[in-house]
C-alpha cells in the first residue's frame, strides 16, 4: 500500500523503488492512494477522457509483471488505485466504489475520502483514502470528518453496506495530524537526532485516539521514519520557506479488523502488530511486515509512506466463476479492455436492466473486438429497484 500527497505534480518517470517490485515473498495486490492530483477544471475532464498520468504511470509499471487494474475511483484530486495479479481476479467479487466530499461544508471534493470495497476468496475488505482538513488547530475537525466518512459511505451490499461492516478496513491518506506543543527547534532536532519516539506522544492522531473509540479500532504501526510533511520540493530539507511549516507525520496507514478488540496503551511500542478475527468459520489473519517512507522522492512535499502486510486467510470459496482461455495469438497491450455488451439492447434502453449480455475482447493492437463470450445472465440490480428503474416484484435478485 501506498499513500501520497504529490501536491499537484506530474509522476516521475520511474516508479520501481515505491513500488517495491522485488519484495519477497511477491506482491499479490497492490493499493494506491493519492492526494492532490491535479484537478484544475481543464486537467480534470481530461482525465475524465484519457488515464491521468498517475494511473498511466502505475499501470505500465505494473502490467508488465501480471497484474491488472481492478478498479479505480477519483474525486478531485483524491485518487484510489487497485491492482492485483491475474490469477486472482476471478476471486475478487462484489467491486464498488463510492466517495464523500467535505470540503466547504460538504459540497466541495478538494477534501473527503474515497473508498473501494470488494470480497477477496470471500472475505470483504474495504480500502479508505481520505484528505482531511489541513492545519495545526483543526485536530478536532479532522476527528470530526473520518467519523462523518466512515457513517456516511454505504455500499449497495446487504452484509456490509457501511465501511465498518467489513471484515478489513485499511484506512490511509494526508490525515493531516501535527505535532502539537514541541517547537519548531525541538522539532528538528530530535528528527536529526534520530530521537523519533520523543515526538510520537504529541502526535495529534495519537492523542485524538485516546479519547475517542471509533479511533481505538484502528491499529497503527510504529512510527519508525521521519515525518513525511513538509519538504522543499526535489529535497530532503524541511520546509524552508517564510511559513517553516512544522514536519508532521500527516501521511499515514492504518487498519482494522472487525470483531476485534480494543488495543490496550502497552501496543504502542510493538515493532509489529497483528490482529486476527477468530470468532468465524473463516479466519483472517493480517500482520505488517513494513511501514516506512521513500525519501527518494521529491516531486511534491510529502513523502510517500508505504505499508507491506501480509494476509493469510482461509478461502471461502476457490471456484472462480469466470474463466479467461486465449484462443489465437495476438500481441496483447496494457491498454486492451473487456466490454459488457447487451444482446438486442433496444437503443433507447436503460443498460442498467439485466438480460442476456456478452462480454467482448478489444484488442488495441488490432483496432478490434478479437472475440466474444458464451451468452449469460445478468438479474436487475437492487439498486435498480430502489430507484424507481425496474419494478419491485420482479423475482430473483442479485
Amino acid at each position: 500500500m501506498v499513500t501520497w500527497n504529490v501536491a499537484t505534480a506530474e509522476p516521475p518517470e520511474d516508479v520501481a523503488s515505491l513500488m517495491q517490485l522485488d519484495v519477497q515473498p511477491p506482491t499479490d495486490i497492490y493499493v494506491i492512494g493519492l492526494q492532490e492530483v491535479n484537478a484544475t477544471p481543464v486537467r480534470f475532464i481530461s482525465d475524465l477522457l484519457v488515464e491521468d498520468s498517475w494511473s498511466h504511470v502505475f499501470m505500465e509499471t505494473l502490467a508488465p509483471r501480471g497484474f491488472v487494474k481492478v478498479t479505480s475511483v477519483r474525486m478531485q484530486g483524491l485518487l484510489l488505485l487497485v491492482f492485483a495479479k491475474q490469477m486472482h481476479l476471478p476471486f475478487i467479487r462484489n467491486i464498488q466504489t463510492t466517495y464523500t466530499r467535505t470540503g466547504i461544508f460538504g459540497y466541495w471534493g478538494n477534501k473527503g475520502g474515497v473508498s473501494v470495497r470488494f470480497s477477496f476468496y470471500g472475505h470483504m475488505v474495504c480500502f479508505l483514502n481520505c484528505h482531511l482538513a489541513a492545519h495545526m488547530n483543526y485536530a478536532l475537525q479532522r476527528v470530526d470528518e473520518i467519523e462523518h466518512i466512515l457513517e456516511k459511505q454505504d455500499f449497495d451490499i446487504t452484509d456490509t453496506p457501511h465501511v465498518r461492516d467489513h471484515k478489513v478496513v485499511f484506512w490511509f491518506g494526508d490525515l493531516n495530524f501535527r505535532i502539537a506543543d514541541h517547537g519548531l527547534h525541538f522539532l528538528r532536532s530530535s528528527i536529526n537526532g534520530e530521537r523519533l519516539n520523543l515526538l510520537w506522544s504529541k502526535d495529534q492522531l495519537t492523542m485524538m485516539k485516546k479519547n475517542e473509540p471509533f479511533l481505538q479500532e484502528f491499529e497503527e504501526g510504529p512510527l519508525n521514519f521521519k515525518p513525511t510533511y513538509k519538504f522543499n520540493r526535489n529535497s530532503d530539507t524541511y520546509d524552508t520557506s517564510g511559513k517553516k511549516r512544522k514536519p508532521a507525520w500527516t501521511d499515514r496507514i492504518l487498519w482494522r479488523i472487525k470483531p476485534k478488540t480494543l488495543p490496550s496503551e502497552d501496543d504502542d511500542d510493538k515493532a509489529s502488530i497483528s490482529t486476527v478475527d477468530e470468532t468465524e468459520e473463516y479466519p483472517l489473519l493480517v500482520i505488517q511486515d513494513k511501514y516506512t517512507c521513500d525519501m527518494s522522492y521529491g516531486v511534491s512535499d510529502h513523502k510517500p509512506v508505504i505499508a507491506t502486510f501480509s494476509l493469510e486467510l482461509r478461502k471461502c470459496y476457490d471456484t472462480p466463476q469466470v474463466h479467461v482461455s486465449p484462443l489465437g495469438d495476438f500481441m496483447s497491450s496494457t491498454w486492451d479492455w473487456i466490454g459488457l455488451y447487451k444482446i438486442s439492447m433496444d437503443k433507447d434502453e436503460i443498460p442498467l436492466l439485466g438480460g442476456q449480455f456478452v462480454l467482448g475482447y478489444y484488442s488495441t493492437n488490432m483496432q478490434s473486438i478479437i472475440g466474444f463470450s458464451a451468452n449469460f445472465q445478468i438479474l436487475e440490480s437492487k439498486r435498480a429497484v430502489m430507484e424507481g428503474l425496474v419494478p419491485e416484484n420482479i423475482n430473483g435478485l442479485k
